[in-house]
């Protein structure tokens, strides 16, 4: 059995878990275990199996406060468009990754979409830099890696080029909440371009989701914001690439094994999933269910 494989036969996975092939037979039949079926051969996910293992070394979590099935944390079109294709039953309270990490770490959500750039090591959504690092039992699973840039209004009016442009006196500036992953990145990307916050002028209100930016721009209350490709295209604006970054899933090791976890992870390997993904522009999915994360 080779240490790296991704997926594990039923003899492999008997070995691994030192049991008998029989016991794991029984295991599929009662769902217990997490696998897939190729043309009739079980094949079982090796991250999968490891989370599945360490869950059960954990002890027994029936007596464990129930998990809201709620996805929180930072909106992402692919994301919410998959939750509802799904059939998952997550309820979708995105108000941020800051307002995600709050409620998971709370037991507010079974789910949080993060994308929280760590400006000391230019890494993303490091559960220490975050407060999460006391969580024993966190998980991450990449969910893609996407573009972030400035949308601007259709056909660019103003001739916005670099973020430097944004401190024109001219330029009105729709911005997202201070704990939300895109007001992080940027200040960031602000101060790597040597180009005061001070001198921009921002909307009089925040924008609670990407959504809410880009019809901010769209409907002429602000000449730009920091947002991701896809919620470009989907209010018809022009897109002037940036920055791409990674944008996770965290939640609690048990909560993996939930029936909205598996079915949303199920969703994704199907074809119209990429199709949307291509669809909707900016997204980079060869990562996609990789484990990141595991306490």
């Amino acid at each position: 059995m080779e240490a790296r494989a991704t997926y594990l036969t039923t003899a492999e996975v008997a070995d691994y878990l030192r049991l008998k092939e029989r016991k794991v037979y029984d295991l599929v039949r009662q769902g217990a275990i997490p696998c897939v079926r190729v043309t009739g051969k079980l094949l079982f996910p090796r991250h999968s199996i490891d989370l599945w293992l360490m869950n059960h070394l954990e002890g027994d979590q029936a007596t464990a406060r129930p998990v809201p099935v709620v996805l929180a944390g930072s909106q992402d079109p692919l994301l919410e468009w998959a939750v509802r294709e799904s059939g998952s039953q997550l309820a979708l309270l995105c108000q941020g990754s800051g307002d995600g990490v709050r409620r998971l770490l709370e037991g507010q959500a079974m789910l949080a979409g993060l994308h929280l750039l760590d400006a000391a090591s230019g890494g993303y959504n490091r559960p220490q830099a975050l407060g999460m690092g006391g969580m024993r039992d966190l998980v991450m699973v990449r969910w893609a890696t996407r573009q972030q840039g400035l949308l601007l209004a259709p056909g660019n009016p103003l001739g916005i080029r670099r973020l430097a442009d944004l401190a024109r006196r001219e330029v009105r500036i729709a911005h997202r909440q201070p704990d939300a992953g895109a007001g992080r990145l940027l200040s960031w990307l602000l101060e790597q371009a040597g180009v005061a916050a001070s001198r921009l002028h921002f909307t009089a209100h925040p924008s609670l989701s990407e959504d809410d930016l880009a019809l901010a721009v769209r409907q002429g209350e602000a000449d730009a914001g920091l947002g991701v490709e896809a919620a470009a295209r989907r209010q018809g604006l022009t897109f002037l690439p940036l920055h791409r970054e990674h944008f996770d899933l965290a939640l609690r090791r048990r909560s993996y094994f939930e029936p909205p976890i598996q079915r949303l992870l199920a969703f994704v390997q199907e074809p119209r999933f990429a199709e949307r993904a291509e669809a909707l522009g900016g997204y980079d999915l060869g990562e996609l269910g990789r484990v990141v994360y595991n306490a």
